[in-house]
């Protein structure tokens, strides 16, 4: 896995913290704050690791994960939920779970999340 990472949040601080913490790692990092925007990124040929927030307007993070399984762009990358939310909505989770990678709760360790994004990038 190159690394690539998206992060889909709409709040514009978690963008530009998120962005400066994996650019000073060395990734090239894509911010988006919808879900929408997420898919249209992936239909320009993003594939690395995505960040996905679950509470965003107009499509949440569950759907834009459901879309992106639909349209087939799951092979190219891995996802990982960062939210708020300190546990998952097991009805909305059901049948996703093998296309996320982990679960990660704002407000987050920074330590802990590059070492995640390190192993995944290891995949």
């Amino acid at each position: 896995m190159d690394k690539r990472i998206m992060v889909v949040d709409d709040d514009p601080d978690i963008l530009i913290t998120i962005r400066k913490i994996f650019e000073n790692e060395g990734y090239e990092v894509f911010t988006v704050d919808s879900g929408i925007d997420c898919i249209n990124e992936l239909e320009r040929g993003f594939n690395g690791i995505i960040l996905m927030d679950i509470m965003m307007p107009f499509m949440d993070g569950w759907d834009t994960i459901m879309e992106i399984m639909k349209r087939g762009f799951d092979k190219d990358v891995i996802i990982s939920i960062l939210t708020a939310r300190g546990t998952p909505d097991h009805e909305k989770i059901k049948g996703l779970e093998s296309y996320i990678y982990d679960y990660i709760t704002k407000p987050f360790d920074t330590k802990k999340l590059i070492s995640n994004v390190k192993q995944m990038v290891a995949m």
